[in-house]
């Protein structure tokens, strides 16, 4: 993902995205070079899109966002599945940790999917709602 996708969906980024980052915010993600982020696109509309940030030996998911009419499709499956195999292939990341909204059951399935395990709980970390933490480790 460059700035330049990011800047082909600003105007949609809060209506058909989710309203989880500021442009600007988003802007600078994009911008550190610890990060990394991939979009799904169809017929070159950006229909999804997901990041990772990587300290030394580890990865953490930031995000993995599909646009509303394109939810329930698999799209957030291939996302985590290519933010996977670029860990996997960098030869340096033994594991990927993320947080999830306690109540967002479908976004725990999907992690469940890719072998993710619970491995704890942040409280009041979502706007008053618990985070469970997810990690996938590498066994090279």
């Amino acid at each position: 993902m460059t700035v330049s996708d990011l800047d082909s969906i600003k105007d949609i980024l809060y209506t058909d995205f989710d309203d989880f980052w500021s442009y600007n915010i988003f802007k600078s993600e994009l911008e550190n070079e610890n990060s990394k982020y991939i979009v799904a696109k169809l017929n070159n509309e950006i229909i999804g899109f997901g990041g990772i940030w990587q300290v030394i030996d580890e990865a953490h998911i930031t995000n993995i966002v599909t646009k509303k009419n394109f939810r329930n499709l698999g799209i957030g499956s291939l996302l985590l599945e290519n933010l996977i195999n670029i860990c996997k292939n960098s030869n340096k990341i033994n594991s990927i940790t993320l947080e999830v909204n306690e109540d967002n059951v479908i976004a725990q399935k999907l992690y469940e999917k890719f072998d993710f395990k619970v491995i704890g709980k942040r409280k009041n970390y979502y706007n008053g709602k618990a985070a469970i933490i997810m990690t996938l480790y590498f066994n090279y």
